[in-house]
């Protein structure tokens, strides 16, 4: 959906949770929420711009997050008004000239949003003018004098609620009263409304409480993400090849620009796949005369940077070299001993095995070697 703008409304003040400073910035898991919000819409491809509504004391607090995030659709924050209609009002003003076609509407104070809610939403948009994820009562409902209520005539609306944007600011603009909140302003001018799936972890923090349940989602939800490497060089004129860092005695060498190690290679593409970080080619081009009869642990070690850079630790990798000869069983454990001085990876978490082709193929003829690897990472 082109043209679609997020818009967070974080303008208030939050006392009902306690604590020093506004909910919005308090940490979860080390980050703080409004910055876990933020980071949710994006990190999503639909999304084109994210415009923050802030309160102008929090622009300190604020700039920091930003800073964090450096994202070009991370737009300048707005400052918002005194009720939450008002801050939205501002927010929508501040991406009109960016002529959005929808745009969507979230609290800073739901940390937990996810793809698969903001998925349904943008779906919801594609056949109406407004949409808003909706999630059944569980609990029995009573009025406060104990008399029951049908809380089949119920549901809990959370955010981000969707909006055409022309049809939102248009509601906006003429009303002066304060909403309950959004998708309310849309019932009321008349627009097509839709519900769409909502999810109980994308709950608003609002209580002292709220910030006792967040903790544990924030602390036991790790980022695991797994590459694959693949790379085949041919055989060239020479006495050996060069295997994982290890020079193996054969009737060939392996040609390439680098000394070849066609096995290193593939397990440095695995780490930078894991990470979506390119690959060695982009990083390290073969056209470059300085990578000439290089190294290739420094390929790898280049990768480590990245991943340490990126926030990630390198938990396990697995390698499979793919030829008739050399044989490689003999060198495997030299070849996971040099893995685990470049890496820092204990032995125990790196596997390096060979198969043959069965005689099929460039390998089976004898040509070249082939290597797959896969490689994890994991930022906790």
């Amino acid at each position: 959906m082109a043209n679609l703008a997020a818009l967070i409304v974080a303008a208030g003040r939050g006392t009902r949770a306690g604590g020093p400073i506004p909910k919005q910035y308090r940490p979860i898991g080390d980050v703080p929420v409004l910055e876990r919000a933020i980071a949710a819409f994006l990190a999503h491809d639909a999304v084109d711009w994210v415009q923050v509504v802030i309160h102008p004391d929090d622009r300190a607090a604020y700039d920091a997050i930003h800073a964090r995030l450096d994202d070009g659709k991370l737009l300048d924050p707005v400052t918002g008004a005194a009720d939450r209609t008002g801050s939205v009002r501002a927010g929508l003003d501040g991406l009109a000239e960016y002529a959005p076609q929808k745009v969507l509407i979230h609290d800073g104070a739901r940390p937990f949003v996810g793809a698969r809610v903001i998925d349904g939403v943008i779906a919801g948009l594609a056949t109406h003018q407004a949409a808003v994820p909706m999630l059944p009562v569980v609990d029995a409902l009573w009025h406060t004098d104990l008399t029951p209520a049908d809380r089949s005539a119920f549901q809990r609306a959370q955010t981000p609620q969707g909006f055409d944007f022309a049809a939102i600011a248009a509601a906006m603009d003429a009303t002066t009263d304060s909403a309950v909140d959004d998708i309310s302003l849309a019932v009321a001018a008349g627009l097509t409304v839709t519900t769409t799936i909502a999810d109980e972890t994308n709950f608003k923090v609002t209580t002292a409480d709220d910030f006792d349940r967040a903790e544990p989602m924030a602390r036991t939800a790790p980022d695991i993400r797994t590459g694959t490497g693949f790379d085949v060089h041919a055989f060239a004129p020479g006495d050996a090849v060069i295997l994982n860092g290890i020079t193996i005695p054969h009737d060939h060498a392996l040609k390439g620009h680098s000394d070849a190690d066609v096995a290193m290679h593939a397990i440095t593409d695995a780490i930078y796949g894991a990470l979506a970080d390119g690959d060695i080619g982009q990083w390290f081009p073969p056209s470059a005369a300085e990578w000439k009869g290089a190294a290739s642990d420094i390929f790898l070690r280049h990768a480590m940077e990245r991943v340490a850079a990126r926030g990630f630790v390198l938990t396990h990798i697995d390698c499979t070299i793919i030829c008739e000869l050399p044989k490689i069983g003999p060198y495997a454990t030299a070849m996971r001993e040099k893995l685990s001085t470049i890496t820092g990876l204990y032995m125990d978490r790196i596997s390096v095995k060979a198969t043959t082709s069965e005689q099929l193929g460039f390998t089976g003829r004898g040509e070249g070697i082939a290597a797959m690897a896969t490689a994890t990472v994991v930022k906790p």
